[in-house]
């Protein structure tokens, strides 16, 4: 039985005898065609490994299992973990497990030589943490299918010159390919969130060569912290704005630019001409 229409999600919950939670952000989906949509933009295919995180009661799940993925669900509702045990057959290869994915040991689990697509629907709240997290082990996954917050979405995938171009779209582009997939109405869920929701995928790629990443992002980070001023005056706490004026022409940028405007590609340019000059920090 698949449990997106209402009345069946209604009737399995009344069932396990739980209501969704507010403090961990349970807006379950109950649309069959977004779910197919979302198989379809993870580009699963059979044989294919997926971490799906926070599954809930497993609509997603089941239609990974019938595309003939081996899912590896991690779950933190611990009524709802045991009740995705309903999927364990001969046929499906699945592996539920009731934990929280920023404490789950991935790298007891999986391994690089066969990368792992993951599938995830975040808690709002803990859309970055998490994002940070499993890049920070990127070298066991392929790509990210997750979905977010409609507004956070546009600024993952966001380009220059776009107003919700930010700090954290050029940290996805260090690490991953961000696409904007497709948009999902409030609607689409239940309980029915304040907002929208987007559904993006980052695929995973070898990072720019740069000499020091933490001070990299220090530096695109600070430039973000006061976007709408021109890079001279937003980085001057770091470099002074003479330097950050000679470094933008130097590499053919205007020395007036402001954050917003630079490409990741123009970051690691200005960031290769600035780290010869003596940083104020």
């Amino acid at each position: 039985m698949h449990i997106y229409k209402p009345s069946e999600l209604h009737h399995f919950l009344n069932e396990l005898g739980i209501a969704p939670k507010k403090g961990l952000s349970q807006n379950f989906l109950i649309d069959g065609n977004i779910i197919r949509k979302i198989v379809a933009a993870a580009d699963v295919k059979a044989g294919d490994l997926v971490l799906e995180i926070g599954p809930g009661p497993g609509s997603l799940t089941q239609a990974l299992l019938e595309a003939g993925a081996h899912v590896v669900a991690v779950e933190k509702d611990t009524v709802l973990a045991k009740a995705l045990e309903r999927f364990k057959t001969e046929e499906n290869h699945l592996e539920v497990f009731c934990d929280d994915i920023l404490t789950f040991p991935l790298e007891e689990h999986f391994s690089e030589k066969r990368p792992v697509k993951v599938i995830a629907n975040l808690p709002y709240h803990l859309t970055t943490p998490i994002l940070v997290y499993l890049i920070s082990k990127r070298h066991l996954f392929s790509s990210f299918t997750v979905m977010v917050q409609e507004e956070v979405g546009r600024r993952f995938a966001a380009i220059p010159g776009n107003k919700d171009y930010g700090s954290f779209t050029v940290f996805l582009n260090f690490y991953t390919n961000p696409k904007y997939a497709f948009s999902v109405s409030h609607h689409c869920f239940f309980p029915e969130p304040k907002v929208d929701s987007a559904v993006i995928v980052l695929h995973t790629k070898t990072p720019p060569d740069v000499d020091d990443e933490e001070k990299f992002f220090e530096l695109t980070r600070t430039a973000f912290s006061h976007r709408r001023k021109m890079l001279r005056a937003s980085l001057k706490f770091i470099y002074d704005s003479v330097s950050v004026s000679d470094a933008l022409e130097k590499i053919g940028l205007n020395p007036l630019a402001r954050p917003e405007d630079l490409s990741l590609n123009d970051f690691l340019k200005l960031y290769d001409k600035l780290r010869s000059t003596k940083s104020l920090t």
